[in-house]
């Protein structure tokens, strides 16, 4: 959702921060590492029981992966490589600030709450992965109700205030019905069936053939005898016979026109 409907406006908004961060040095690289040991920090609090600071650390997490893109881009270094390593960051954060969410729980509610946080890893892997192999087969899956921005926003919120459990329940079933959304979307794209090349020779032999009758249309249709290049079969070199001659002829109409005036002009 949040791809569909803000990522552009967000976009425009961090060019000018990621314009100041290139000017300071930093690299885009060097700011996904940052972004990835401050979401260690943030497990090991969420972990210890330290939530408010856990929360502190992740938006601190997060911010470092909404500026590496923007920043890539004023350096010019946007390519494969980076936006490797921003996606392979954000699983791994995914997972070490969901474990120390499951490490917490297990030592406060039991195994069993333990395994919700799980559940939800396993979700939003689950949609990451749709993304990743429909783009690999040249379909597009972004969107849904419940992606990694959401995700982050929805745990906050858990974190932040007691109701952790109830914020992994809408991050489950969230993350679950974008999996069926992106699934939808993509079997959608591929039920259109591919034109092979085949097809392709076949539309391109198709149109030949139609130039080709409709130029020999054009050549039994030319009238005889009418002043056209003689033996040509070129209708560009035809027309500009004949627009020529017109002018030619409008050029003898004028000379002529002027030579009766000019007469009239010197009778007493």
């Amino acid at each position: 959702m949040f791809d569909g409907r803000w990522r552009s406006g967000v976009d425009r908004g961090t060019q000018p921060i990621g314009s100041a961060l290139h000017r300071t040095g930093i690299t885009a690289n060097q700011l996904t590492a940052g972004g990835l040991v401050v979401a260690l920090g943030a497990a090991y609090a969420i972990a210890t029981g330290h939530l408010v600071w856990g929360v502190v650390a992740l938006v601190a997490a997060a911010v470092p992966d909404l500026l590496d893109g923007p920043l890539a881009k004023a350096a010019g270094t946007a390519g494969p490589r980076g936006a490797f390593f921003d996606s392979v960051g954000d699983r791994f954060t995914d997972s070490v600030v969901l474990g120390g969410v499951a490490w917490y729980l297990d030592s406060t509610r039991g195994a069993h709450a333990a395994l919700l946080a799980f559940a939800v890893m396993g979700a939003a892997a689950l949609v990451s992965y749709e993304r990743a192999k429909a783009e690999s087969l040249g379909f597009e899956a972004r969107g849904g109700l419940m992606e990694r921005a959401e995700r982050i926003i929805v745990l906050c919120i858990g974190l932040a205030f007691p109701v952790l459990v109830i914020a992994l329940w809408v991050i489950l079933v969230g993350s679950l019905f974008t999996a069926v959304q992106r699934f939808v979307k993509v079997w959608r794209q591929a039920g259109v069936p591919a034109r092979s090349a085949t097809d392709e020779a076949r539309v391109r032999w198709t149109m030949a053939a139609m130039e080709e009758r409709w130029r020999a249309r054009r050549e039994s249709m030319r009238p005889a005898g009418s002043g056209w290049l003689a033996g040509s079969s070129d209708p560009d070199s035809t027309w500009r016979t004949r627009r020529l001659a017109r002018q030619a002829g409008a050029r003898r109409h004028g000379r002529l026109a002027s030579g009766r005036h000019r007469g009239a002009g010197t009778r007493p």
